[in-house]
């Protein structure tokens, strides 16, 4: 295997290890939910230096279909939850980050959901970034037009997205497949190779020794 492919396979190595040591992804939220069934409303947002202490607050607001005002119906805060409108009441549930005051995932589940749900939920970032020197308030501010329908659909970029991701999958596994059986005859290949090398060298020692023998015997005589 060359030195590029190694350094191409050390590459993508350290990429799967820091997804999977909680490397913060902005994910948009689904934004089509069944009536009578539950649905994680996603809000996200990563921090630009992960190394910056932070703490946050998150607030929700929704506009229903016809309404012209949004109005306060959640927040989050290192107080816990707190249900501010009460069509949520009892529906809401936090299903964003835990146990820590900078919450980059303000995720929230939406219980029995209903028709009136659909409409424009906005979620509100409060982050205040402590430096050395200095503290720094930042708002991110996130958006998303959910539709509640009777029954599931699925768009055709859903179903392109789900297929090609197979065809990623499949692909990289032949590529892999490949490239196993590549190394193994390299390997392979190298290993005849040098037990050819150590015939060689052994037939040679052996008929230097024969004829240093012969010589041997010649000087005798």
């Amino acid at each position: 295997m060359s030195v590029v492919k190694l350094t191409l396979l050390s590459l993508l190595g350290s990429l799967f290890v820091s997804l999977c040591h909680g490397a913060c992804a902005e994910v948009d939220s689904d934004t089509e939910a069944v009536a009578g069934k539950n649905f994680k409303l996603g809000c996200i947002s990563c921090k630009a230096r992960p190394e910056v202490e932070a703490s946050a607050t998150v607030q929700w607001f929704f506009r229903g279909k016809g309404e012209d005002y949004f109005s306060h119906i959640y927040e989050y805060d290192e107080d816990g939850e707190h249900i501010l409108d009460e069509r949520f009441e009892g529906r809401v549930d936090w299903n964003g980050s835990k146990r820590s005051r900078d919450i980059q995932d303000a995720s929230i589940f939406l219980f029995n959901v209903t028709f009136n749900d659909s409409g424009t939920y906005k979620c509100d970032f409060h982050r205040l970034l402590t430096y050395s020197s200095y503290e720094f308030q930042t708002v991110v501010k996130k958006v998303v037009h959910l539709t509640v329908v009777a029954k599931a659909t699925r768009g055709t970029a859903s179903i392109v997205s789900e297929v090609m991701m197979y065809v990623s999958i499949i692909g990289l596994q032949a590529w892999l497949y490949i490239e196993m059986i590549y190394c193994f005859r390299k390997i392979s290949a190298a290993g005849e190779e040098a037990l050819r090398e150590s015939a060689n060298a052994e037939y040679l020692a052996i008929a230097s020794e024969s004829k240093d023998n012969s010589a041997g015997l010649q000087v005798a005589e």
